[in-house]
């Protein structure tokens, strides 16, 4: 299947939308591409007691699981800052575990255009893993 990278970040940039982030002001839009053509998307959660705070990847990822789907090939992350916003730890360790293969998109949600492109391998060479 042929990833359409642009309509998975402006689908990324929607979910941003959701984004519940009162403390720090940031919000974040991630979007998932399951091998059938879904797509998930998910925007960051903040609390007040900072670590409770989930990424937009993870609600992506986790709403996705919850819902069954699985085999996701390429995952989205757009905020506003220069060159988008890279992965966390965390979110890195989560894709790997669960999107191995995928591709991962980033950009800036004021140049959704300027799309720079890695992979969860690349990102994370040498994950934690229980299956070798």
């Amino acid at each position: 299947m042929k990833i359409d990278s642009k309509k998975l970040v402006a689908a990324a940039a929607q979910a941003r939308l959701g984004s519940v982030s009162p403390y720090s002001k940031f919000k974040v839009g991630a979007a998932l591409l399951t091998k059938s053509g879904e797509i998930i998307g998910g925007a960051n959660v903040e609390s007040a007691s900072y670590g409770l705070t989930c990424c937009a990847e993870r609600i992506a990822l986790f709403k996705a699981l919850t819902d069954g789907k699985k085999n996701f090939i390429a995952v989205a992350v757009v905020a506003r800052c220069d060159a988008g916003p890279m992965p966390c730890g965390a979110c890195r360790q989560l894709l790997r575990e669960y999107a191995p293969e995928a591709k991962v998109f980033i950009a800036d949600s004021d140049d959704l255009k300027c799309i720079r492109t890695f992979t969860v391998k690349g990102l994370l060479p040498s994950a934690f893993t229980l299956v070798p």
